[in-house]
């Protein structure tokens, strides 16, 4: 079917340009606005109403003129150029290279808009990803294709936790490919800056995928920038067996973008102006994360988003935590305490690490040491609260062990610092039993005696 041109664009209002007399044009259609002086502007059909489009540019409409406006429909949606030279390279949030490395080879095109998994050629999530932080492999862990955000508040340091996993994540096994795609939504361009150098310092880079969209880039480019990097991670799963971790940060640019989006069409808002639609919305992105039966590769995702106000139950939060399995939380008050990184281990939660843990895994006493350290460190905050209250001498002696223990698992355990790259086995886990050794053993209610027996007498120290 030859490409028609349509040069009846009637009105122009902002980045929303209304092109009247249309056919067969779908929603979401790419769209090129040819003007007088060769310029091309590119955007997408957002409303069809019978012969009427109204299209969204993804850039500016300045010097836009109606008189000399030739719209083409373009009959796909916006595609992505997929290689293995992806791997190493820098994109923009429309998947333009913008490194200066210049142009991939293309094999393939794909549609970033994708589709969810289909339930019935899931495969359950059930190997551990380490990513290095003692507070996440230890004690809230990662599974291969799982969905994990970080709930994270303005302010607190969730960009340098994000390129602390993207750094140091891997696969335990040598046999797995690892990859790491990197989405950078809505970000400053120091921000940027920072995530591009670290990446390069570390050499972490060359198995990266960065997707970059910056704060003044339009919004309708934020909308496209998670899909753009999802869908370079399922090529690198599916066509190249990889496992891929994910990570978009920040989600709640994107969903401001898709509020902005939802005011210019004039739909009803929904809770917070937000629209109606968004839980699908978010639901469309989480839900290509996962394992396929038949298939080497997986795509774990590690959203973050930032709590307007501390809220969780904000909007974006609150349906983030219905779609995906858990949550890992960032506290304002370890932050003020400079616990690095802040992450507040109680009310977090990984629904599937018992999945990713135990023998052949991590280890076989990781879910037992995972137990007693999470009910000594709530105890040991109880006597803490206790003693501010009443007095420390108001503890009986097993209190203030308790107390210390809490103390020590905030400095040493959490508190890793942004640089840090602990072993599961020989970092996390002896840290660990270290930590369980500050108290009797009969204090040690959720450990198995076998487990007693091999780990909680000290290693001898070698010369």
């Amino acid at each position: 079917m030859a490409i028609k041109e349509y040069k009846t664009v009637s009105e122009v209002v902002g980045p929303l340009v209304l092109v009247k007399k249309t056919e067969n044009v779908k929603y979401d259609e790419l769209v090129e606005i040819k003007l007088m002086n060769n310029e091309k502007r590119f955007g997408r059909v957002l409303e069809i109403d019978n012969d009427v489009a109204l299209v969204q540019l993804f850039e500016s409409s300045q010097g836009l003129k109606i008189d000399d406006a030739k719209a083409v429909f373009l009959g796909h949606g916006l595609e992505l150029d997929l290689s293995p030279q992806i791997l190493g390279r820098v994109f923009d949030g429309m998947g333009r290279p913008i490194d200066g490395k210049g142009k991939i080879v293309s094999y393939q095109r794909a549609d970033i808009n994708g589709s969810p998994l289909n339930p019935v050629a899931r495969d359950y999530p059930n190997e551990f990803i380490q990513t290095g932080v003692s507070a996440i492999d230890g004690l809230n862990t990662l599974v291969r294709g799982q969905k994990l955000p970080i709930f994270s508040g303005s302010g607190l340091p969730h960009n340098k936790l994000a390129a602390q996993i993207a750094r140091n994540a891997k696969v335990l096994s040598k046999d797995d490919k690892f990859a790491v795609v990197f989405a950078a939504i809505g970000i400053t361009f120091e921000e940027s800056n920072f995530f591009i150098e670290s990446f390069k310092e570390s050499g972490a880079i060359d198995r990266t995928v960065m997707f970059v969209n910056l704060a003044n880039d339009p919004a309708i480019e934020r909308i496209a920038t998670p899909r753009m990097a999802i869908t370079a991670a399922e090529y690198l799963a599916y066509e190249l067996d990889m496992h891929v971790l994910v990570i978009l940060t920040d989600i709640t640019n994107y969903a401001e973008s898709l509020r902005e989006i939802s005011a210019a069409r004039k739909e009803v808002p929904g809770r917070r102006g937000y629209p109606g639609y968004m839980y699908t919305d978010l639901a469309s992105l989480y839900e290509r994360a996962g394992r396929v039966k038949g298939k080497k590769g997986s795509i774990t995702q590690l959203p973050i988003l930032t709590m307007p106000e501390d809220d969780k139950t904000h909007p974006i939060p609150d349906l983030t935590g219905y779609i995906t399995e858990g949550q890992v939380i960032l506290s304002r008050s370890l932050h003020n305490k400079n616990v690095t990184p802040p992450i507040d281990v109680l009310p977090s939660l990984s629904r599937l690490k018992d999945k990713g843990i135990g023998k052949n895994k991590t280890r076989s006493d990781h879910a037992d040491v995972l137990n007693q350290l999470f009910a000594n460190y709530a105890r040991g905050k109880e006597a803490k609260e206790l003693a501010t209250v009443l007095g420390e001498s108001a503890l009986s002696d097993i209190d203030k062990l308790y107390a210390k223990f809490a103390d020590r698992f905030e400095n040493e355990y959490i508190s890793q610092g942004f640089e840090s790259n602990r072993e599961i086995i020989s970092g996390t886990l002896e840290l660990g039993w270290d930590l369980l050794r500050i108290l009797p053993r009969s204090e040690l209610k959720r450990v198995s005696t076998k487990h007693l027996d091999e780990y909680y007498a000290p290693k001898p120290k070698e010369d």
